[in-house]
């Protein structure tokens, strides 16, 4: 009992304990100006987008590489869904929606690495592109539409005594958007990384017994693989939602 309480139970998990930024050198306090491991790991996701969409892609083979090929399937598959959403009007906002689902997808993929930081998983890092979402459409709807933009707010095919409640209805929802757009991807992203180091913690208090939490983590990094790509995809649909909103304010 002395030993166990000296070095601890060996199934005292800490599974947020990945998620705790820590300046990259030193121990001093954080301040906007720190190299973090937030910084590192950011910094990382941007290096291996260059790799594969401007090194990869430079060929331009018309036999594609397989970085190439990868482009271009992402690529075609973002601009498709950006037209069926927006029309043909979304297609020159198209840098910035492939950019939004680039950044998020490899940053995903990315903390699943052993040992990487996981960036999606901090609410600092997704409200802040959740606002610049916000805050693009929403100035690209009134420089767009001018004051009709508020047509988004009033369902006109509603019944007349509705609308106004609806109106209400329509205004906080979309002041809410930015809230719920940041958290669904950081709360996916903490909570499949949290299961995967309780069943890691799990495996490592075991020893050689631990075939059953080694099955589970392979399982659960499977399905997080599914996850990653499926989060970032959500993420930039309902951007491009929002942005239909912006240029097609009428209901």
């Amino acid at each position: 009992m002395a030993s166990e309480a000296e070095g601890g139970s060996p199934f005292n998990i800490h599974p947020m304990d990945q998620f705790v930024i820590k300046p990259l050198f030193g121990d001093g306090d954080i301040t906007w100006y720190t190299p973090t491991n937030v910084t590192l790991w950011m910094g990382i996701t941007v290096l291996i987008i260059i790799a594969l969409l401007v090194f990869g892609t430079r060929g331009r083979a018309i036999v594609p590489s397989r970085s190439q090929s990868i482009a271009e399937v992402i690529y075609s598959f973002l601009y498709s869904m950006l037209v069926d959403i927006t029309g043909k009007e979304g297609v020159k906002y198209f840098p910035y929606i492939f950019t939004l689902f680039i950044f998020i997808v490899v940053a995903n993929i990315v903390g699943l690495l052993p040992g990487a930081f996981t960036t999606t998983s901090h609410i600092a890092v997704t409200a802040t592109m959740a606002m610049a979402v916000f805050l693009t459409v929403t100035i690209l709807g009134f420089v767009k539409n001018g004051m009709a933009f508020l047509g988004i707010f009033w369902i006109g095919s509603a019944p007349l005594i509705l609308r106004p409640i609806l109106a209400i209805i329509e205004i906080i929802s979309y002041f809410v958007r930015p809230v719920s757009h940041s958290i669904r991807l950081a709360g996916n992203m903490m909570a499949g990384h949290a299961v995967i180091k309780v069943f890691a913690g799990f495996a490592g208090a075991l020893g050689i017994g631990a075939v059953a939490p080694i099955i589970a983590i392979m399982a659960v990094y499977g399905l997080e693989m599914l996850v990653v790509v499926i989060q970032a995809y959500v993420f930039t649909i309902l951007t491009c939602v929002y942005l239909k909103d912006a240029l097609h304010p009428a209901h």
